[in-house]
Parts: C-alpha cells; structure tokens; sequence
C-alpha cells in the first residue's frame, strides 16, 4: 500500500448533512478523509452547528463550515452524502442542496459521489440514478428502483464514481472504495 497519509492531498471534499445525519456515516467518512490528506468541509441549510442522530437518539453537534447557499461544487474534488433517516429527506426538499449535488455531475467531471444508507435517496431526486448500480439502507430499495437504479444488496457498490453501501456496518469499505474513487478520479471522464 502506498502511504495513506497523504494519497488525497490537495483535495478538498464537501459533506452535505443537516440535522439528523446519521453520526458514524458523517465522522467516520470524515476522520479517514482527513487521515488520507484531504480537506474535508461541512455543507449545510445554514450556518452554526448540525445535530447528530446516533442509532435511537440525539447524538453529537458538528460545527457547519459552508451554507450550502454560498457553496459552489466546482471547488470540491468530490462529494460525501451521510445517511440518517431526516437528514436525506430534508435535503432532498431543498433546492439549493439538489442544484449543489447536481453541480457534481455537470461540465463533463465525473466527480465521485458517496452515498451511504439513506444518502442515495438524494441522488433519486435528482434523476442521476438511472442505469446505474447502487445499494442502500433497504427501506429506500423501491425508491431508488422507482429512479431506474439497479439495485444490488451489496456491502459496498461503486458505478461510475458513484460509491454507495447500506449502513454502518458496511463503513470500512465504504470509506476505502471513496478514497480509491477520489484518487482515481482525475484518470476518468463520462
């Protein structure tokens, strides 16, 4: 293996997430993110602090770095959507959250996107599914079909940059393959 500290150095990474993102599928991405050399920025509705959901309650705050209002995708290398049961569901009514991840799929770049549980749902909503292979958290399964996903109950899936697993059991190689992704990255085009 190469030296993982700094395969990803250079490369600044965005995490759209709002109040009750699932905990680990935000920090464990994020620590093995950092640990791999990147920059890492919290995305968010709006300014302050976002509120974890950890399993069954509240869980920890994370300190949100950009309003999603004045982020622009086309400074980020890549694009982390957690899961967590409201989380998805509020961003997916948001416009400006769907046009930042629709940012990631435009000008050609196949920039990669990780989705993980209830984070795909996201990508439905936008219509960036289609044909494509993906898994999630298994109450979304008919959703993502409904979008014209393949749908496979796999631990961790990757398509074309898009990179998705089904919860947070599935972590370690959700993290991993999102980290090849990044650092192959600049080698593919759609």
């Amino acid at each position: 293996m190469s030296n993982l500290n700094s395969q990803l150095n250079g490369k600044k990474i965005a995490i759209l997430a709002t109040n009750g993102f699932e905990q680990s599928e935000l920090l464990s991405p994020r620590s093995a993110l950092l640990e791999a050399g990147a920059l890492v920025e919290v995305v968010s509705l709006e300014r302050g602090d976002i509120t974890a959901w950890d399993e069954n309650q509240w869980g920890e705050r994370v300190s949100v770095d950009r309003v999603v209002s004045k982020a622009d995708s086309a400074e980020y290398d890549a694009l982390l959507l957690p899961g967590g049961l409201f989380n998805p569901d509020t961003l997916r009514q948001d416009s400006e959250a769907k046009a930042f991840v629709d940012g990631f799929f435009s000008a050609g770049k196949n920039k990669p996107i990780a989705a993980i549980c209830h984070g795909p749902w996201l990508l439905a909503e936008i219509n960036k599914l289609r044909d494509r292979k993906v898994t999630s958290y298994p109450s979304i399964k008919t959703d993502l079909i409904n979008a014209g996903a393949n749908w496979v109950d796999e631990e961790v899936c990757v398509d074309e940059g898009i990179v998705t697993s089904r919860s947070p059991a599935d972590l370690e190689a959700f993290n991993r393959k999102f980290i090849e992704e990044i650092k192959e990255g600049e080698h593919r085009h759609h």
